[in-house]
């Protein structure tokens, strides 16, 4: 240990000396210090079961290498409220700051999306977002009744008013944004003191966001993140798949071929594959289908527009059934999603090239059923009748043909010589009617 004596101190040269060693020591001190990181993770699309757990799994990996922030970009129009619970109480819960940021430009946190912003640590926006619209919606064939519906909603409200409470944001316009759905663009959030902070793009937000203090685990934490570095969280197969399942044109495209799956199984028994790979499919979809704000009544149709499609192998309505489905199908996509207050629909590109697309594969495979069961047959002794042959013997009445390869005992209405040719008329009891074929 280097010790330095009083009258050194006094020296002006030793107290240069000392300020020289402790300005090195605090250099070297900077120099080995870790670099600080910020986790940039991308939230996109409805709130489901498999994004809660990205981001989730986000906000541990961020937790392991005490990362200075983790930083969800967010643009989604809502979801499921499980889904956003669980999203809510692991960033409540965050041993690292997390900053919600509603980007980008033209992105939005509708619905379940409030409360995600609200939960954040740090609430920021782009400019050219919006948020709010935080009115639940039931699901799917679910209804409610006067009563039910208040319960849901008193009870969204006072979630949505304790996260804003917790974070110190205007609680007030937060309950007005589940009960009359209102939505606010960016600068208005800001003046309303819903989100703190607009920004242009990541490196804007570090930079404005660095130096201010949140609240971490009942503690006060200064964040520190103008030269951090920014490490984007990428999406594993796993996520991704969960999440394109969640996609509402994917979800219908899964189950319309999973319906052909099954019919072509149905009308073909004995393809398998058809089957197997159509029931894969329709379990996927159902599995989206608890993610998207579902019409029954769309469901119905399209199931419906199944089974017409369907009956028009086994009964003869000249193409009247096909077209009933076909306009059924159309119906069912349309109204497949409640699309008010949610913004969830199918792309108007997907739905013409689907329904057209599947509309062809079910009017052709019923025309082939058709045409198979209007063919004459051509085994057995249904297929012997229209046959030529020629007699072996005179036929008065009765006697022997030579028909198809094969030696048959015959009768007809009329004497036939030997050697002339006849057709077959009918067979009865393994005797053919025969007749003379009249020659030109």
């Amino acid at each position: 240990m280097l010790k330095i004596s009083s009258p050194l101190l006094r020296h002006p040269l030793g107290v240069a000396l000392l300020v020289i060693l402790s300005f090195g020591i605090l250099t070297a001190a900077w120099a080995t210090e870790k670099p600080r990181e910020v986790f940039v993770l991308t939230a996109t699309g409805s709130i489901n079961p498999g994004l809660a757990e990205f981001i989730l799994e986000g906000i541990k990996n961020a937790e392991k290498v005490q990362a200075e922030a983790l930083v969800i970009a967010l643009d989604t129009p809502g979801g499921l409220d499980t889904s956003m619970r669980q999203i809510v109480q692991g960033i409540l819960n965050a041993k690292v700051p997390v900053v919600v940021y509603v980007h980008p430009r033209g992105g939005r946190a509708a619905s379940a999306g409030l409360m995600i912003t609200l939960a954040g640590h740090v609430a920021a926006m782009t400019p050219g977002t919006n948020i709010g619209a935080a009115h639940p919606v039931a699901l799917g064939a679910q209804k409610m009744d006067k009563e039910m519906a208040a319960k849901v909603v008193n009870d969204m409200v006072a979630y949505v008013r304790s996260l804003a409470t917790e974070r110190g944001r205007n609680a007030d316009w937060a309950e007005k944004a589940v009960r009359e759905s209102v939505s606010i663009s960016a600068n208005e959030a800001q003046k309303l003191k819903v989100v703190d902070v607009l920004a242009d793009d990541i490196p804007d937000l570090l930079k404005k966001i660095d130096g201010r203090t949140v609240r971490l685990n009942q503690t006060s934490h200064i964040l520190k993140t103008a030269q951090a570095i920014v490490i984007p969280v990428e999406e594993g197969l796993r996520h991704r798949v969960l999440r394109h399942l969640a996609d509402p044109n994917i979800a219908m495209i899964l189950m319309m071929i999973g319906l052909a799956g099954l019919y072509f199984e149905l009308s073909h028994p004995g393809a398998i594959l058809p089957g197997v790979l159509g029931g894969i499919c329709l379990l996927l979809a159902f599995y989206a289908f608890q993610t998207l704000p579902v019409n029954f009544i769309g469901i119905m149709l399209i199931a419906l527009a199944f089974i017409f499609f369907l009956l028009e192998i086994y009964v003869t309505s000249y193409g009247m059934l096909s077209i009933a489905g076909i306009v059924s199908l159309t119906l069912g996509v349309l109204m497949l999603y409640q699309t008010e207050g949610t913004g969830v629909r199918v792309s108007l590109t997907v739905l013409v090239t689907t329904v057209a697309a599947v509309s062809a594969f079910f009017v052709a495979i019923s025309s082939l059923a058709v045409r198979a069961q209007l063919r004459k047959p051509i085994t057995g002794t249904a297929g012997l009748v229209g046959e030529r042959g020629v007699t072996l013997a005179d036929l008065n009445p009765d006697g022997r043909v030579l028909v198809h390869g094969e030696y048959w005992d015959a009768v007809a209405e009329e004497f036939i010589p030997q050697g002339e040719q006849v057709e077959v008329v009918k067979v009865k009891n393994l005797q053919v009617v025969v007749r003379r074929i009249t020659k030109n």
